[in-house]
């Protein structure tokens, strides 16, 4: 096990760490769209930078995409892809978008790039649930979290350049009350001054607003930036400075927690939603609510203005909305966003009287009230733009060959995937998932070597070290073309080889491209290479050994999966397989030993049983002790040993894949079960070879059928495994 110091240990002992997961996460094939939930909508106004106005969503599948809006329609125009959790909320800065998730980061990016990530920020120590930001401010943005902090970013100095510490990762401290984030180069401290901190200049350190005792859903801040509203599950609205993170006030009035805010630009009114189905209009001036609507019934998560704060759009439950002049956008779980028409700019005249704003809950349709307190009446039953996404996988079963996975998603579709290679085998449409589990089963036993969620609203795999190279499988059995009958595949294995072949290549690229130009490996590569390898790696060659995947194991480069893992400074980063360049030096390094150099850990795949004659039989008895073989082993070769232990008086060697060990008290010795094609130079009484029956539990076992099968689904004993044999002619 890979060891390293304990922290806080000054005898220099070691503790054991557990190595980095290797996550891979499997796409849908039309990748244009979501497959999880919309969380948050951000409309960008292109006329300021000469180029078309733009939607980007964010989605708990963990991707935002940008959508380019044109004549009514909105076409798909490019994916942001690097957080490892739901993405929460996104707002415009500028030219820029940065977005939060549960991952507990925030992430900024160019509006208008292919969807590369420019800088990660570390500061939340729990999910980053909203983000606020000062329209006419484009370098303030704030951000609340369920650890109850609430941020204020310079982001012009967040994006300043770094200079990395010997260890990143102790320097991030999520409660930004001690030494500052490696976000950034300079530390701004509350009078927004530039400062080192206690003398270094190790990064940035964003404001902290230090009241919140609990979870921080919303935020809003006015124009200039210099007002700042949260709320949360304390039921109060909390005004801040944002530029000092000084508290300014505290209004109470909701009764459940409060789940969206708007300001107006001028800081003077604040609008409020919450989870008692209400929404007040506070007078910051005058510290009161002015007005309470009860337009819902339910809880109210989004409000949306236009720019006069005259006339407002609010949602219910599980909504998010963005106002375009012409547009609502709005954001439900089932992964569409839809448009519908907005009349904020054009209102009808009985909806004008005493500033009156459109609501409903938008979950079934868009309805529109007066402040006068008329109920809610649809306006629109059907939106006019749908920007459609990829239903959701809810449930999901690991097949027993532990290469297929049956899936049902949000539309009732039952499909099979086969995830050695990441693609869809076959779509049953709208059937019984439970019914197609069971028409499924197969009686065969393999070690569990991944686990899984959907919580992505796709497939998300798992690869953990050792574990993961506990499963082997027959190359015939993956219709391995001209493979030996014994030649066995580690299924971790060929999935990273599959996985990471792109990288692979790109490496090598990059390497034969150094060497050229005299440049020496890196140490990493120095100590790979000084390190003993095994007869395998030299016989296959690295570079061929690391570029060659088998069939079974190719994924869509079409719509390619990503991988996520721990990244050197201890953030995760996530990437598509196609991007990796070969410069991602933070990969884990089992993974780099296993694809590069053919090094694994050697999972114990033996399993243990004794070999009797049958009761009743005349066999005699050929074995003194217990057998051991590898656990993938077909019950066939069981009875090729018995018929040559029979004919002869010792098997003879046979290949390395099919060898028995027989436990006496002198010790372990090796027998070799002789395959039925090695008989030549025999005698012509040796060739008389006896049919042979294997039995467990007085069941006759089919001859397909591997030692691990035979345990699970016919011995069910926690004892070592009992076989018998049985002579039923001779052939």
């Amino acid at each position: 096990m890979h060891r390293v110091g304990s922290a806080g240990n000054t005898a220099g002992s070691t503790r054991p760490r557990k190595e980095k997961r290797f996550t891979y996460v499997l796409n849908d094939a039309d990748s244009k769209k979501h497959c999880a939930g919309i969380n948050c909508l951000a409309y960008l106004n292109g006329s300021a930078f000469s180029r078309s106005d733009y939607l980007f969503s964010g989605s708990r599948d963990g991707t935002l995409k940008r959508w380019e809006l044109n004549n009514g329609d909105a076409s798909f125009s490019a994916t942001f892809e690097s957080h490892v959790d739901w993405v929460n909320d996104a707002i415009i800065v500028g030219e820029k978008l940065v977005s939060c998730s549960s991952d507990t980061t925030l992430k900024v990016w160019n509006c208008f790039s292919e969807g590369a990530c420019t800088r990660t920020l570390r500061q939340h120590s729990d999910y980053v649930i909203c983000l606020a930001a000062a329209e006419k401010n484009s370098n303030i943005v704030a951000s609340g979290g369920l650890g109850g902090e609430v941020f204020i970013w310079d982001i012009d100095a967040a994006l300043a350049p770094v200079a990395k510490s010997v260890d990143a990762k102790e320097d991030e401290v999520p409660n930004g009350n001690s030494r500052p984030a490696l976000t950034t180069l300079c530390n701004v401290n509350s009078s927004s001054n530039i400062a080192s901190s206690n003398g270094q200049t190790h990064g940035y350190s964003p404001i902290t607003a230090k009241g919140h005792k609990d979870s921080v859903y919303a935020l809003a801040m006015n124009d200039t930036g210099n007002l700042l509203v949260s709320g949360g599950t304390e039921k109060v609205v909390r005004v801040w400075d944002p530029r000092t993170g000084s508290k300014k006030m505290k209004l109470r009035g909701h009764t459940d927690n409060i789940r969206t805010l708007l300001l107006d630009s001028t800081g003077r009114y604040c609008l409020s939603g919450s989870s008692d189905s209400m929404i007040r209009l506070w007078d910051l001036g005058q510290q009161r609510c002015v007005h309470s609507y009860a337009v819902h019934t339910d809880s109210v998560w989004a409000l949306a203005t236009t720019p006069s704060f005259g006339h407002v759009y609010s949602g219910g439950r599980d909504q998010s909305l963005s106002l375009q002049d012409d547009t609502i956008w709005v954001a439900t779980t089932d992964s569409s966003v839809y448009g519908w028409p907005a009349e904020g700019r054009t209102p009808q005249k009985v909806f004008e009287k005493g500033g009156s704003f459109l609501a409903g809950n938008l979950s079934f349709s868009r309805a529109r009230a007066s402040l006068e307190g008329s109920a809610p009446v649809p306006v629109y039953k059907e939106p006019s733009i749908v920007i459609p996404g990829v239903p959701a996988i809810i449930q999901h079963e690991i097949m027993n060959n532990r290469r297929h996975v049956l899936t049902k998603d949000t539309a009732g579709s039952v499909k099979l995937w086969e995830i050695t290679r990441g693609a869809v085998v076959e779509d049953f449409g709208k059937v019984s998932f439970e019914d197609k589990k069971k028409e499924l089963f197969e009686m065969v036993s393999i070690p569990a070597w991944f686990t899984m969620d959907a919580r992505l609203g796709c497939l998300s795999v798992h690869l953990d070290t050792p574990q993961c190279f506990s499963s082997e499988i027959y190359a015939v059995d993956l219709n391995v073309s001209g493979a030996q009958e014994d030649l066995k595949i580690n299924l971790a294995q060929e999935t990273l080889r599959g996985l990471l072949v792109h990288w692979s290549k790109r490496k090598q690229k990059s390497s034969s491209h150094s060497l050229s130009n005299g440049d020496s490996s890196s140490g990493k590569d120095v100590l790979s290479k000084d390190t003993p390898r095994s007869r395998s790696e030299v016989d296959d060659g690295t570079e061929n050994h690391a570029t060659h995947v088998l069939p079974s194991f190719e994924f869509s480069t079409v719509s390619p999966p990503s991988i996520i893992t721990e990244g050197s400074s201890g953030g995760p980063w996530r990437k598509r397989i196609t991007d990796l360049d070969g410069t991602e030096g933070d990969l884990p390094w089992w993974c780099v030993d296993c694809v590069t150099h053919n090094r694994y850990p050697k999972e114990n795949t033996k399993c243990g049983f004794y070999l009797h004659p049958a009761e009743g039989s005349p066999a005699p008895n050929i074995t003194q002790g217990k057998l051991s073989a590898p656990r993938i082993l077909r019950i066939h070769k069981v009875a090729n040993y018995v018929v040559e232990k029979l004919v002869l008086d010792k098997p003879l060697d046979g290949g390395s894949d099919s060898t028995f060990a027989m436990g006496l008290s002198s010790g372990q010795s090796q027998l070799s079960a002789l395959d039925s094609s090695s008989r030549i130079g025999l005698k012509p009484w040796q060739k008389l070879k006896p049919c042979v029956e294997i039995l467990c539990n007085n069941q006759v076992l089919s001859q397909e059928m591997s030692l691990a099968t035979v345990r699970t689904y016919i011995w069910k004993k926690p004892e070592d495994l009992i076989l018998h044999y049985r002579v039923v002619q001779s052939r």
